[in-house]
């Protein structure tokens, strides 16, 4: 386990592709001491990925990338310059909740980033915003669509935990709204020290024309709570769906589609997609071995014999992922750490709907934690700032991020309360 372990980590260090570097470990491990024929290895990673519900992943690509290249993000950040413009630093409001409406669109942190960074950093630099604000607010942001439904990393953790993905949606709503509006107000905070300006009052026919143009692009987030909620589709059909109103309106309505465009958005997701897929497909091959050596019942009882205590093993399990989320990439979090821990979190009784919230949250604080924080370097490339330039402001919207996360943590009703509400 250590040769296991270790290849993989001096891999990652090495800069080799998280997939690669976790297939290459496990192949090395499964020839070297199981004897394992190559063709079995190859078998046991395409059943990793032989899921239905996996279908879900390219299908909500697609459903956000459509949005994106169909002339839908304007629109939707009109809807949020009406709702938070007039408050201090309205740009950076606008920001925040374009962001939260999109990510009930795209379901995935950096398509957030690139499609809302695209439109609203040349406004925020035209206001004199700093960049290094204008950054760090930007991946954070961004990345509420790792906690927002439909995201795809919900999907993930609802496969890897064996729970209901529609539960994990709606255990999502809340905290991420929370989240929301912490980073909002420590936006307000600087907006206020910095003398960022507010935004203009709208006339009555801007609003009115904001509010229509936003009736159908928020269609897409309310056919998923519907499909949920009535039980008319699963999280793989919900997708589908949503793709295919999300084509209708970008072709058909808007006409902002062309058939070229529309083999290129395919072409991207196709490649966003096998990239996602190669890490699960990896990893379920790391899993299986860990399973054949009955790795997660040593950890849970190595673990259990330190301390069954409920609230120092939530804390421990909670600051590893902080700590892993520097440096490993989420979908490789995921399935490596949470097969691990899940025997000791089920021992102790924590509810895995509010266990999943817990890791989508720590996940998006990972995304723009230095020294990799892929949300956060995203949203650099886009402002043109230097990433360590972001560095003084990241920490205090990380720091309110983790303080909704210890909200969570102590009041599991937090993430449980709605799904729990709605899906008697």
């Amino acid at each position: 386990m250590t040769l296991l372990l270790g290849s993989m980590l001096v891999l990652i260090a090495m800069g080799i592709p998280v997939a690669f570097a976790i297939a290459v470990s496990g192949v090395t491990y499964l020839t070297l001491f199981e004897s394992v024929p190559i063709a079995a290895i190859a078998q046991r990673m395409v059943v990793g990925v032989d899921s239905f519900t996996l279908l879900a992943i390219p299908l909500f690509l697609l459903a956000g990338t459509l949005m994106a290249r169909g002339d839908i993000t304007p629109k939707i950040m009109r809807l949020a310059s009406i709702l938070v413009g007039r408050i201090p630093g309205g740009l950076a409001m606008v920001l925040v909740v374009s962001c939260m409406l999109f990510g009930a669109i795209s379901g995935s942190g950096i398509a957030d980033v690139a499609a809302i960074g695209s439109i609203v950093v040349p406004m925020m630099r035209q206001q004199k915003y700093d960049m290094s604000f204008t950054a760090s607010l930007l991946g954070c942001a961004g990345s509420l669509g790792t906690v927002i439904p439909p995201s795809i990393v919900m999907v993930i953790l609802g496969v890897t935990m064996g729970v209901s993905i529609g539960k994990l949606f709606l255990a999502g709503i809340l905290p991420g709204l929370l989240l929301g509006i912490g980073l909002m107000a420590l936006s307000w905070f600087f907006a206020k020290k910095e003398g960022y300006p507010c935004g203009a009052k709208p006339t009555r026919q801007e609003i009115v024309r904001a509010l229509k143009e936003a009736i159908l692009p928020m269609g897409a987030p309310l056919i998923i709570v519907v499909g949920f909620r009535s039980g008319i589709f699963t999280a793989t059909e919900t997708g589908a769906v949503a793709a295919l109103y999300a084509l209708v309106l970008s072709a058909f309505v808007y006409r902002r589609l062309s058939l070229r465009d529309f083999w290129e958005v395919c072409h991207s997701v196709a490649l966003t997609s096998a990239s996602v897929l190669f890490i699960i497909s990896a990893a379920s091959l790391f899993g299986w071995i860990l399973a054949l050596e009955e790795i997660p019942q040593k950890v849970a009882q190595a673990i259990l014999a330190l301390s069954d205590d409920y609230w120092t093993v939530l804390i421990f399990f909670n600051l590893l992922l902080l700590v892993l989320g520097t440096f490993m990439e989420s979908i490789a979090i995921i399935i490596i750490i949470v097969p691990v821990f899940m025997p000791v979190m089920t021992q102790l009784g924590v509810d895995p709907i509010h266990l999943g919230v817990m890791i989508a949250v720590n996940l998006a604080i990972g995304a723009n934690s230095p020294p990799l924080g892929v949300d956060l370097m995203t949203a650099c490339k886009i402002t043109e700032t230097r990433y360590s330039g972001s560095f003084r402001y990241i920490y205090p919207f990380l720091s309110v991020m983790a303080l909704v996360l210890l909200l969570i943590i102590l009041f599991p009703e937090v993430s449980t309360w709605i799904p729990n509400a709605v899906l008697r």
